[in-house]
């Protein structure tokens, strides 16, 4: 697997965030990253984070990163967006090295947000 910071990536998912207020995500510690390599052939994107006792072990407090595999850029600029969207709905409200599983972070639900990052974007 090989991992590059994507500035690209940074900037639109912090846009997406500011743009649905989702203000309980640290932005700055979130980082976006495109990855090649991965034997997965379903996987768009996943979000990992370091667990609540190797943050108490290191002294850190939460940290996201986002990974986006190859399949992500064949997809459309609107079909990006709700991955990304997905990604974020998976960081839960207490931004502390958690995650809110599918049974939130579903179609209908991204779906939704997404409608109204398009509204908030065009006002």
């Amino acid at each position: 697997m090989k991992y590059e910071y994507a500035s690209d990536l940074q900037t639109r998912m912090e846009e997406i965030a500011k743009f649905l207020e989702m203000d309980h995500i640290a932005v700055d510690r979130v980082k976006c990253f495109r990855s090649s390599g991965s034997s997965t052939k379903r996987t768009i994107a996943r979000c990992h984070t370091i667990g609540k006792l190797m943050q108490k072990a290191i002294g850190v407090k939460a940290h996201y990163a986002i990974e986006f595999l190859e399949r992500f850029e064949r997809l459309s600029r609107e079909e990006q967006d709700k991955v990304i969207i997905h990604e974020l709905m998976h960081i839960p409200k207490t931004f502390g090295g958690g995650f809110r599983q599918h049974d939130y972070v579903c179609d209908r639900n991204v779906n939704e947000l997404h409608k109204k990052f398009i509204r908030e974007r065009t006002i």
